[in-house]
């Protein structure tokens, strides 16, 4: 991939349109999970800013890691947008949500999948910022430490350290979630069982239709 990306990104500095195209359909999720985390409801927007200024700067570019200089902008417009928020935003996360997701995460890299949910997403959002930070850009950006490091102005063992700490973190608040949720089989023993009726009245009863 990172091959494919490099030739995408000479084309397109060139002008190839379809190979911007390329640029734009590889990074964007990414990104735009990245943003999320960071700015919420308002990643669409600054995605966009983004994008503008990749296209803006792109002739500039001048070699190197191309996904950390995307996020670096993305980064960037996402502080912007924060200091002009005077906040940091605030996901709410069901805690019954968090039961559906995998709590075996001790690295980055195990951690990619279950990241890429929007319950995640959110999650991760309330972690303290450099770590929250430090999870995205290893298992969801796909950065390794030193680049991330670079991105964020920080050592390469300052970055593994805090993504450690925040999938650790993550891994004890499923653990709560999960300790919090019956079982299949208690639940099921907890929940109450309808009556069983006679006759006409018991085989002939309506269906309950779906809430609409």
């Amino acid at each position: 991939m990172t091959g494919e990306l490099s030739e995408a990104v000479a084309a397109a500095q060139a002008g190839d349109e379809e190979a911007f195209r390329f640029l734009y359909r590889s990074l964007q999720p990414g990104l735009l999970r990245y943003l999320t985390a960071l700015v919420g409801g308002d990643a669409e927007d600054v995605a966009s800013e983004t994008w503008l200024q990749i296209s803006r700067d792109l002739p500039s570019f001048t070699g190197g890691e191309f996904r950390a200089w995307t996020v670096t902008i993305a980064r960037n417009r996402a502080m912007d947008h924060l200091r002009r928020q005077r906040r940091r935003p605030s996901l709410p996360v069901p805690v019954q949500a968090l039961s559906g997701l995998a709590g075996d995460a001790d690295t980055a890299e195990r951690a990619g999948e279950t990241i890429g949910t929007e319950t995640a997403l959110a999650l991760i959002a309330t972690l303290p910022q450099r770590e929250a930070e430090a999870v995205l850009l290893r298992a969801v950006i796909g950065l390794d430490a030193e680049t991330a490091g670079r991105v964020l102005g920080r050592r390469a063992g300052a970055v593994r350290t805090a993504a450690h700490r925040g999938l650790r973190r993550l891994a004890a608040l499923l653990e709560r979630a999960d300790v919090g949720q019956p079982s299949g089989r208690a639940a099921e023993a907890a929940s109450p069982r309808p009556r069983s009726g006679r006759g006409r009245q018991a085989t002939n009863a309506p269906e309950a239709k779906p809430a609409e």
